[in-house]
């Protein structure tokens, strides 16, 4: 199995930091898993930003020559682990910003005239590992779940993933926020997983 992880923050002494870490450790010691590579989008300069002129279409974004990086991990990876924050009851921008980009119709899905499209990314999966400062279930209650929504069936599910796993951690900030706890955890899910 290969896995690309890719990680949106822009401070190496986070806990999405941290995180990050323990899938790398715990993919290390992983049998099932051939490679990693890591994606950190900040660290790479990665422009979110969309432009769209007279030379530069929305319906070519899937062949633009300077997401061809991109696009080729996404085609090599069997598993994509995203590590990022949640702010504002959302991914970052930045992360939201390469998403619009590199999931781009005819490389990620393709219109079929009808009400879905046909996903063209089906045989991979996903794992969201994301941290937030409020309460755990804070999205679920008071947001009703948008960013699994937005994640799973808005992004995923759309382009053919339907297998996505999430690790939502609340409380992050709190000096009870069992955080090595919670880190254990995800190295142990990396440390095990099989497909």
């Amino acid at each position: 199995m290969k896995i690309l992880v890719i990680y949106t923050h822009p401070n190496h002494k986070s806990l999405c930091y941290a995180f990050l870490q323990k899938v790398i450790e715990g993919s290390g010691e992983n049998s099932n898993i051939n490679e990693v590579q890591v994606l950190d989008l900040y660290e790479e300069g990665f422009n979110p930003l969309l432009v769209f002129n007279e030379s530069k279409r929305r319906r070519d974004m899937y062949c633009d020559p300077n997401l061809e990086k991109y696009r080729q991990q996404i085609m090599w990876a069997d598993k994509i682990v995203f590590v990022y924050p949640i702010w504002w009851g959302r991914p970052p921008a930045m992360l939201l910003g390469y998403i619009d980009q590199i999931f781009a119709s005819n490389f990620a899905y393709k219109d079929k005239g009808g009400l879905l499209p046909e996903g063209l990314l089906k045989g991979k999966s996903v794992v969201c590992i994301s941290t937030m400062r409020g309460p755990t279930n804070y999205p679920l209650f008071f947001l009703h779940n948008a960013h699994k929504i937005l994640m799973k069936k808005a992004l995923f599910n759309y382009v053919g993933i339907k297998k996505v796993k999430f690790f939502e951690f609340g409380n992050m900030e709190s000096p009870k926020g069992k955080q090595e706890q919670k880190l254990n955890k995800v190295y142990g899910y990396f440390k095990q997983v099989n497909c």
